[in-house]
């Protein structure tokens, strides 16, 4: 290892670190103030070191971790994400019995998110993806003297565990057709041994199994309104955001560097589950009353309208626009996302029942809390995409790259998503402007001034693309090209 490879790979040792730190004081010091901050400070320093390790891009440090732009890009967002999930936390989990360890979980599944940024090798993505998700079985139990939270990660954990070993048993199947683990020996191996087209297709359904469930793909979705509804608010928003995310990104990257883009059923199957998950997905949002779980659907929308991405990059000349719209999808729908849940956590009303959060309960939110509901207002735009919000430019981005592949089914079925999704956002804005005591009871919010502020800087990061998307759009250009 040279002081450059240490140089690249300075956001996973800053998190490493950290991580340690972290387990001494909490051995040393038991304070739920002091090791949230102490967190937040550490997934904050690990942002900014990525803007150092930039000097080093890109760098392949061992075969397993590959630190370039791209990498570090999401290694930023994915760091500042879980900074302001801890932020978010610090109340949620206080009456917790040993909050102190919530922060150190959290600190191990941003690295993890991180280490599947820069992974490069199916050794790297496993521990990555182990490292994101045995976190996640943890965190979604908190608080764990509520039923729901315990119930949603005994779910996630069975089947997430079978998830792990599909993926696990197909990458196997591709070492013995192959002889190598690297993204790009992998296509070339395929290219070149007589197995290839008799194990790519048992192996290729094993891995997109793997990968679709952490994605929640239609029909590998029926876990995540369950596990959304249980989870905390902020740690659902980490879910939804940040481990999805981080999944999509390797998955990307793998269809990249082993070119699958030429098995062109493979794709073909890819864009038939993101039409299931893009119109499923909207339609069972519809039928919701419990806020969590309609987001939890619509979640699984917004991964169908990612994966229209991997049909577009079929073409060679396609791909820099596919991938650009991708990146940009994912850094606005982290935003907002975030911000969402974020949002949920300071309206919930009563912190027995914060899981079940239900559309009565943000009746007449503007006459109320006008802050938080401005708030939400934007934050559930730009989840619908309407125009000056940062969902509309990243859904404007995939509608480019579909119309430029002449992708026209799967275009149709993103407008048609997402027109039935402006219905169901709408009808939480028509439910926080219903005057007090229309209908329901009055509920009071619990909210605090660090999260108001947290939630409006969330905010903000939604409405500057969406107004001037300029400067992000060519530095994405610049990460590309």
């Amino acid at each position: 290892m040279t002081v450059m490879d240490f140089q690249a790979l300075l956001p996973l040792l800053v998190l490493a670190a950290g991580a340690t730190l972290l387990m001494l004081q909490i051995a040393w010091v038991r304070s739920p103030d002091l090791t949230g901050a102490l967190a937040a400070l550490i997934l904050v320093l690990a942002a900014l070191s990525c803007h150092f390790a930039v000097a080093a891009a890109p760098l392949q440090v061992t075969p397993l971790l590959l630190a370039d732009r791209y990498a570090l890009l999401f290694c930023t967002l994915f760091c500042l994400a879980g900074a302001v999930t801890a932020l978010l936390s610090r109340d949620y989990v206080s009456q917790g019995d040993q909050p102190e360890e919530f922060f150190l979980l959290l600190v191990l599944a941003t690295m993890g998110a991180c280490v599947l940024a820069c992974a490069v090798h199916v050794a790297s993505l496993l521990l990555g993806l182990e490292l994101l998700s045995v976190s996640l079985y943890t965190l979604i139990a908190y608080p764990n003297k509520s039923i729901l939270p315990l119930e949603a990660a005994v779910k996630y954990l069975v089947l997430s565990g079978a998830a792990s070993a599909t993926a696990l048993f197909g990458f196997a199947l591709l070492y013995a057709a192959t002889g190598t683990l690297g993204f790009s020996a992998i296509g070339q191996g395929l290219e070149e041994t007589g197995m290839g087209q008799s194990v790519l297709l048992p192996a290729a359904v094993m891995i997109f199994t793997g990968l679709a469930f952490k994605l929640s793909v239609v029909p590998f979705h029926l876990w995540t309104p369950d596990v959304y509804d249980g989870a905390p608010a902020p740690v659902t928003g980490f879910l939804a955001s940040v481990a999805k995310g981080a999944v999509f990104v390797v998955l990307l990257r793998l269809f990249l560097d082993a070119n699958l883009f030429r098995y062109y059923r493979l794709v073909e199957v890819t864009g038939l589950l993101a039409i299931f998950s893009m119109v499923a997905g909207n339609l069972l949002a519809l039928l919701q009353t419990n806020i969590k779980r309609m987001l939890a659907y619509s979640s699984i929308a917004h991964i169908g309208y990612l994966l229209i991405v991997l049909m577009v990059c079929t073409n060679s000349a396609n791909q820099a626009l596919a991938v650009e719209a991708a990146i940009f999808y994912l850094i606005a729908y982290t935003a907002t996302t975030i911000a969402a849940f974020g949002l949920l956590t300071l309206i919930s009303c009563d912190p027995s029942g914060r899981e079940n959060i239900q559309l009565q309960q943000v009746s007449g939110l503007f006459w109320r809390q006008p802050v938080l509901a401005c708030l939400m207002l934007v934050a559930l735009l730009s989840l619908a995409g309407i125009p000056l919000t940062a969902g509309f430019i990243a859904k404007f981005y995939l509608v480019n790259a579909a119309v430029s592949g002449h992708h026209w089914i799967l275009l149709f079925s993103l407008v048609l998503g997402s027109s039935i999704g402006i219905y169901y956002y709408l009808r939480v804005i028509h439910y926080m402007a219903r005057r007090p005591g229309e209908h329901g009871t009055e509920h009071e919010t619990i909210s605090n001034r660090r999260g108001r502020i947290l939630c409006g800087l969330l905010i903000a990061c939604i409405l500057l693309p969406g107004i001037a998307p300029q400067s992000l759009m060519q530095y994405l250009r610049a990460i590309l090209h």
